[in-house]
């Protein structure tokens, strides 16, 4: 009666009931059967981790009932309901309890989202909200099996302690469904599922029909699955594969509960693995898969192009224009672009003007779905896709006329200098090319074809000449030449212009008859037999990066074994890092630059190869630079080329002292670790400018990664540590980045070292990096200072010593834990 006498308290209730900044919450984690989430109301989970309610997703005008973080700033959703049924008024709908079920009824009372379970009599049945992020509906609060559970009908979040699997009996696997964008939940085209062939993979699916990923077979020794090598990194995740008759399925939980942690199927294409940083709140990225946008089937939709070069990666093919520029402005690119202009031969009246054209587009990753025609000739191949009106492009190369039907899916722009790029020719209506272009390609033609007689006779006598110079080297797979010994020979000057030399040979300068020089490497020691040789040879000539030094060729006459490589005009790294005399002082952006160049060139050896292939001497004398002082990896391929299993020890194979991983001496399995450890090694010369070990003046030896990484735990002036001759210049940021980076390259136990797409990622700013524990080796060396010899040539006893010292710095570190947060 008071309340009616009270206007004022009445509407200061409605007030607050449809304020749309104030959320009523029952207070509780359960909906019962005598109550329901309508408007603004919520249940919380009883930690407060997780939340239920309904929410609109960014400046979308559509409501979903669905379940965000609690105790993360930005509201992130992990699972939606009605995803594929948007409700307009959220006040007038309801979410509760009815026959059993939980349902979800919109504005008109019309149900449009049911937990669909078979109907039950009982009329205690609740749904409550666990603290995992599970939804959970049980016949009573205290029955403890579910009747359903949200974590068997994942969206597009796979949460700790969710599955996703394989009903073998049924073949059904569970998805997870990426978003259309961020404003849109409905399934989107891209999907992660158990490989239903009863494989156990997981497999990246566009549309449910294309597969462009998988993580490659569960390998239940080392507990990874074969294709992510980075699941070693397992000191925040703890992996099981769960296989029997019924089902099989894959499952994660963290060590640490207090980290926030999802993992998604965004609607990039691509799968993430994520963590909250409450001191920047916001969300970092921890791992992602496929590692390049462009390596998403169809990522750019029909007729458009991806370029990994460019932002945004998707532009629509020149006369075509985004279907939907409103989903392009989300970065929802799947729906693709089309025409501006109609082709002629889709509307032939005289008005439509002249017959359709062909625009030429080069350095292109070709569509599938070509057909292979007859034509002799480019002309053909263009008039055979010319009289088909379906015919949407052609291309021609040495595997003859190609034709494709339909909508051009999964373009891809490469660079200009990209070597496996393609020429593909785009139909489009005449008037998309404008009258003065074509009678500047007639004339342009005209002096082309005027010129090339005169130059294919001078092509013709230098041919000729070069016959009688020098034997033309021939082709043999891919694009390697195998060269002559006497042309090397020749090339070299005798080998009279020693570059370096290493443990697999001296280096030589030549010049080839076409005035480019080449770097000849003689191999010393090379025991394997004919095919075997050529056969490495041929894998390496395959391995392309633009961080990697490319083979050219090789020579293998009996025991005479040589290999021929670009030559790099600013030799190695070492010879500006610690040889100031002769040459220039690399600043402090060089050598960042170079540092994540070869970081990239690792990671592509170890991660994209078909084979991971582990470098085993990582040092800066094996970092050359190019004329622009890009860094290239050398040497790479020439040790053991080892399986993805990681389960092989290399015995024959050794680095260079100062730079060995502690398991090349305990005599464990050698895996791509060890190259990160000599990564790390050489990134702390990258500070100095000097070696690690390098005796100062007062003939004492100090090694540097002790006194770095001291100082970097315990917050000091990393300045400090900087190269004396670049009297400070460079980035805090970037030089407490690289120190922090260089000593978890360099813990002891290899699995807390992080991968080296991991490193190429901190170093690009995408992922951070927490302050690495001193790893327990520094720690023995740092209290045994004046006991410590380092490696030197010169005496086995010493080397001996070290060994020693290091291998019982290995075993003490054991017991030395660590967390990498990226």
């Amino acid at each position: 009666m008071d309340i009616i006498k009270n206007p004022w308290l009445i509407l200061s209730v409605l007030f607050i009931y449809f304020s749309p900044n104030c959320r009523l919450s029952f207070g509780a984690d359960t909906i019962s059967a005598n109550q329901s989430l309508s408007g603004d109301q919520t249940i919380v989970s009883s930690n407060g981790d997780f939340v239920l309610g309904f929410f609109k997703p960014g400046n979308s005008s559509n409501n979903y009932v669905g379940m965000w973080y609690g105790k993360v700033s930005v509201q992130t959703t992990v699972w939606v309901a009605n995803r594929e049924t948007p409700i307009r008024d959220r006040y007038f709908s309801e979410l509760k309890i009815s026959n059993g079920n939980l349902v979800l009824f919109n504005e008109s009372q019309v149900p449009i989202w049911s937990t669909n379970i078979s109907s039950t009599s009982s009329s205690s049945v609740v749904a409550v909200l666990e603290d995992s992020g599970n939804l959970v509906l049980r016949d009573g609060p205290n029955s403890s099996a579910p009747l359903w559970q949200s974590l068997d009908h994942p969206t597009h979040t796979w949460l700790p302690g969710g599955k996703l699997s394989l009903n073998k009996r049924t073949n059904k696997s569970q998805l997870l469904t990426s978003w259309k964008n961020s404003e849109d939940p409905a399934p989107g085209l891209y999907s992660l599922e158990l490989d239903p062939s009863g494989i156990n993979q997981y497999l990246i699916l566009w549309n449910r029909s294309e597969n462009y990923w998988t993580s490659g077979t569960w390998d239940e020794q080392t507990r990874i699955f074969s294709l992510v090598p980075e699941m070693r990194l397992n000191y925040i995740y703890n992996f099981s594969f769960v296989t029997n008759e019924n089902e099989s399925y894959f499952t994660y939980s963290l060590y640490n509960p207090a980290i926030i942690s999802r993992f998604i199927m965004d609607f990039s294409g691509q799968i993430k693995q994520l963590s909250w940083l409450e001191s920047s709140k916001q969300w970092n990225l921890f791992w992602s898969q496929p590692r390049q946008q462009c390596e998403v089937y169809a990522f750019c939709g029909a007729f458009g192009s991806c370029n990994e070069r460019a932002l945004p990666f998707c532009n629509c093919l020149r006369g075509f224009q985004p279907k939907s520029q409103d989903n392009w402005n989300l970065s929802d690119y799947s729906g693709g672009c089309e025409r501006k202009t109609k082709l002629q031969c889709e509307d032939p009246s005289p008005a439509n003007g002249k017959s359709d054209k062909f625009l030429e587009s080069p350095n292109m990753v070709l569509p599938q779905g070509a057909q292979s025609m007859t034509g002799g000739s480019i002309s053909e191949c263009e008039s055979t896709c010319l009289k088909n009106c379906s015919c949407t492009a052609y291309a021609y190369d040495s595997d003859g006329c190609k034709i494709w039907i339909g909508e051009l899916l999964d373009l891809q722009q490469l660079a200009e200098d990209a070597s496996s790029g393609k020429t593909i020719y785009i139909r489009l209506a005449a008037s998309e090319f404008s009258s003065s272009s074509n009678n500047k390609g007639i004339i342009i033609g005209a002096v082309a074809g005027s010129a090339g007689l005169v130059l294919g006779l001078v092509m013709f006598a230098i041919l000729k000449w070069k016959r009688r110079t020098m034997k033309i080297p021939k082709a043999v797979e891919g694009s390697l030449v195998a060269f002559g010994y006497r042309d090397l020979q020749n090339a070299t000057k005798n080998f009279s212009e020693k570059l370096g030399g290493g443990g697999f040979g001296s280096v030589f300068k030549g010049t080839l008859p076409d005035s480019s020089f080449i770097a000849v490497k003689q191999l010393e020691s090379i025991s394997q037999g004919e095919k075997q040789f050529r056969t490495e040879v041929s894998t390496i000539g395959t391995i392309q990066h633009v961080n990697l030094v490319r083979l050219r060729g090789f020579c293998s006459e009996g025991t005479r074994k040589l290999l021929v490589y670009d030559y790099m005009p600013n030799s190695s790294l070492d010879a500006h890092l610690f040889h100031d005399k002769n040459s220039k002082v690399l600043d402090w952006k060089t050598r960042y630059q170079v540092a994540l160049g070869t970081a990239r060139g690792l990671a592509y050896l170890h991660e994209k190869c078909r084979d991971c292939i582990i470098h085993c001497d990582i040092k800066p004398e094996n970092i050359l630079l190019d004329a622009d002082f890009c860094p290239k990896v050398a040497d790479f391929g020439l040790a053991k080329l080892i399986g993805r299993d990681f389960s092989r020890v290399l015995t024959t194979m050794r680095g260079t002292r100062g730079y060995l991983a502690p398991e090349w001496i305990s005599g464990v399995a050698i895996t791509a670790k060890a190259d990160v450890y000599s990564y790390g090694m050489m990134l702390f010369e990258f500070v100095s400018g000097r070696r690690n070990s390098e005796q100062s003046e007062d003939g004492k030896i100090r090694f540097f990664p002790t006194w770095a990484a001291s100082l970097i735990t315990q917050d000091g002036d990393v300045l400090s540590l900087l190269d004396a001759r670049l009297k400070g210049e460079a980035p805090v940021e970037e030089l407490s980045r690289i120190c922090k980076v260089a000593c978890w390259c360099i813990q002891d136990d290899e699995t807390h070292r992080p991968s080296m797409g991991q490193v190429v990622q901190i170093l690009e700013g995408v992922l951070d990096v927490n302050l690495p524990p001193v790893p327990r080796s520094l720690q023995v060396f740092d209290d045994n200072q004046e006991h410590i010899i380092f490696f030197t040539e010169s005496s086995s006893s010493q080397s001996s010593q070290a060994q020693s010292n290091i291998s019982t710095a290995s075993s003490q570190a054991k017991s030395s834990t660590s967390t990498m947060s990226s």
